[in-house]
């Protein structure tokens, strides 16, 4: 499967809340993005893992080629990422398939894909319907909007004495402010945009209420979600 950039391709540099970490919006990434929908529709999809509310399928191997080698240039100039190469740990087709009311504590949440500060997370929206995209947060009481060792302790200790009490989020996903947490960024999703951000970030899906879980590639909430590290 050969990949080309999207002749019109558009690069946006934001940064996200108080602590300015930088965020990537990219539209147009892909020429002939329906092919990748078309791969995704005959992959095998399976479950994805304990926090995923949905289901995964390996992306083409030629895709992560092509994402390591055209965004270099990009992770030096915008993220301070200065390496000869890039390599992916994660590469997924994934599908938002869980019912609100079935997810669990840790789904409800915003999270950090690493504590590390190297390394970012790409989300490539692949769906055309208003399905949501992705927020950012604060933490309000101890006014992170990113996570890394040294915060650990004391955010987990907090978030755990928060969801304790009253205000633990039950049975939605979450999208926008809570008493637990201030919506800082989002990003909508459009079809064929890919955000790029930092992992150790505060994120989270946007799904509204409204949302009708669908495990259909073609119609479903489809993306592609990949890990890129420096080598």
């Amino acid at each position: 499967m050969i990949l080309e950039l999207h002749p019109d391709i558009r690069i946006e540099k934001l940064t996200i809340g108080r602590e300015g970490a930088p965020l990537l919006v990219i539209d147009n990434f892909v020429a002939e993005p329906d092919r990748l929908v078309s791969r995704a529709a005959k992959a095998p999809f399976a479950s994805g893992g304990r926090y995923y509310p949905g289901i995964r399928a390996k992306a083409p191997p030629s895709y992560e080629n092509f994402l390591a080698t055209r965004l270099q240039p990009l992770l030096s100039q915008y993220f301070g990422i200065n390496s000869a190469s890039l390599r992916l740990s994660m590469c997924h087709f994934s599908l938002v398939t869980t019912p609100a009311a079935q997810l669990t504590l840790p789904q409800c949440l915003p999270h950090v894909d690493s504590f590390a500060p190297e390394g970012v997370a790409t989300i490539h929206y692949l769906f055309k319907e208003n399905l949501g995209g992705t927020a950012f947060y604060r933490h309000r009481a101890t006014g992170y909007e990113y996570l890394d060792e040294s915060r650990r302790p004391t955010y987990s200790r907090t978030l755990e004495a928060e969801c304790s009490g009253p205000a633990r989020p039950i049975g939605e996903y979450i999208n926008g402010d809570t008493p637990i947490f201030e919506q800082v960024a989002r990003a909508e999703s459009v079809f064929n945009r890919m955000l790029v951000y930092r992992r150790n970030s505060l994120h989270s899906g946007s799904i509204d209420r409204a949302f009708i879980p669908d495990a259909n590639p073609r119609t479903g909430r489809l993306s592609i979600n990949s890990f890129v590290d420096p080598e």
